[in-house]
């Protein structure tokens, strides 16, 4: 009896945990990576991202004239890569920008 009280004690214990960190942890900010499949800077954007474990949508603007034009009406530009980040925008690949705003170390 006080085996099955100690293992339920555990569980308890594991689960106020596992849900206090649920609870503490930070929601990455929305990332869209706009590129073409050329480009070697966007590639490096994208495997910076993956090594970081950061989620993002790829949207490749070679194959898709909306996004494109979406691309333009946010940045401006029309050179690749440009990152959405939580709704800021960085023209080409720049690390220490996308560090700041994604608060990464």
């Amino acid at each position: 009896m006080t085996r099955c009280i100690k293992r339920l004690l555990k569980t308890f214990a594991l689960v106020k945990v596992r849900t206090y960190e649920r609870q503490t942890e930070k929601k990455q900010k929305r990332v869209i990576v706009f590129s073409t499949p050329t480009c070697t800077y966007c590639t490096q954007a994208k495997r910076y991202l993956r090594e970081r474990g950061v989620r993002f949508r790829d949207v490749d603007v070679s194959k898709d004239a909306a996004a494109a034009r979406d691309l333009v009406r946010r940045s401006g530009q029309q050179g690749v890569p440009v990152l959405d980040i939580g709704g800021r925008i960085i023209v080409g690949f720049n690390r220490p920008e996308i560090d700041k705003l994604l608060e990464l170390k």
